[in-house]
């Protein structure tokens, strides 16, 4: 018998295009949101033949009303964000009852926390966590471990590269503008000389190659740098980048030290929402479904002499449509056959390198 899917956040741009998904794939997920009024449309509309779908309201800023959603074995599945802020409730929620738990972040310094707090907690209740199981950071997890697959042991330096074609604008929704300025102001993270250090993005700029054109990536912190070094003893270096800034990328590298000091700056953190307001206006706030955008990723794999190895580049549809198939796999999956193992894991670890494989194929990310 399949456990129970939740969905926390059905309401939001992600959370609703997540509820389609599951739907898609044959789920009846359990919608959750803070507005019951919202939610009963929505779970008329996707119930179908079967009668409306089941709902709950919660709200993350009451943990209680998070935690009474679920049960041990059950999986919550969350996008609402920012989750440097208001993430937690889920997390502890799917700790404290042994639930499979899984998240649309791409914030760093929140994915960190969850692997190196959360993590060792749900090791003991039985709980599996799933962070940023979505456009951030599959691709790059799922490209990197086939590169380093083909690598062997040979395998010494990593560099992973996003990019988006094909979107309006950069095509961000306000809750992901404000999770990306949020990133700015936060510790990020690297992994460096075979080890994981505290590294601000922006830190590092690389220039790479999809369909043709060079791009400029910024380093940011990624679970490819907390995931994939199990996976390859020899690998010493793992970069992760970024290309949403475009030709703005070499000015916001140059800027990028100066970042921890204007986190301390009074007021900062606390104007990061009215910035994305105002700067929404030109990068494609909430945006409409966009059929001809494209996501690209590249993983290239060196030797300790900086030669390449091995190369291994994915495509997928635009950055939401892919979250919300990735989610919807893993959570489908998740409540059919389980996980591998508990605690804090990585795509691979979860799920193997085999059937992410094709559970990222079945969401459109493929060879390309």
């Amino acid at each position: 018998m399949a456990a129970r899917i939740v969905l926390l956040g059905a309401t939001g741009h992600t959370g609703g295009l997540t509820a389609r998904a599951l739907v898609a794939a044959g789920a009846r997920p359990v919608l959750a949101g803070r507005d019951p009024g919202r939610l009963g449309p929505l779970a008329g509309c996707l119930g179908g033949d079967g009668g409306p779908l089941e709902t709950a309201a919660a709200d993350v800023t009451d943990p209680s009303t998070v935690r009474a959603l679920v049960g041990r074995g059950d999986v919550l599945l969350t996008t609402v964000g920012p989750f440097q802020q208001l993430g937690g409730a889920a997390v502890g929620a799917a700790v404290d009852a042994g639930a499979v738990y899984l998240d649309s972040t791409g914030e760093p310094p929140f994915l960190r926390r969850v692997f190196e707090h959360s993590g060792p907690r749900a090791q003991r209740s039985g709980a599996a966590l799933l962070p940023a199981f979505g456009h951030d950071y599959v691709p790059g997890v799922l490209a990197g471990a086939l590169a380093l697959a083909a690598a062997g042991e040979r395998a010494h330096r990593l560099d992973v590269g996003y990019t988006t074609d094909g979107t309006r604008g950069q095509a961000f929704s306000r809750g992901t503008l404000v999770s990306l300025l949020g990133v700015l102001l936060e510790p990020g993270h690297a992994f460096t000389g075979g080890r994981l250090v505290e590294q601000p993005a922006g830190a590092r700029l690389w220039r790479f190659e999809v369909g043709g054109r060079v791009r400029r990536g910024l380093s940011v912190g990624g679970s490819e740098h907390l995931t994939l070094p199990a996976l390859a003893p020899s690998l010493r270096e793992i970069g992760v980048f970024l290309d949403w800034l475009g030709p703005a990328a070499p000015l916001a590298h140059r800027l990028a030290p100066l970042s921890p000091w204007a986190a301390r700056l009074p007021g900062v953190r606390g104007a990061v929402p009215r910035l994305a307001g105002v700067l929404g206006a030109g990068v494609a706030v909430s945006p409409a479904p966009q059929p001809d955008g494209r996501t690209a990723v590249l993983a290239e794999v060196r030797d300790p002499a900086g030669e390449r190895v091995s190369a291994v580049a994915l495509t997928g549809p635009e950055p939401y449509a892919l979250t919300a198939a990735l989610l919807a796999w893993a959570a489908v999956r998740a409540a059919t056959e389980g996980v591998r193992g508990t605690g804090a894991l990585g795509p691979v670890q979860a799920f193997g390198l085999d059937e992410l494989t094709a559970g990222a194929a079945a969401a459109g990310l493929l060879p390309g």
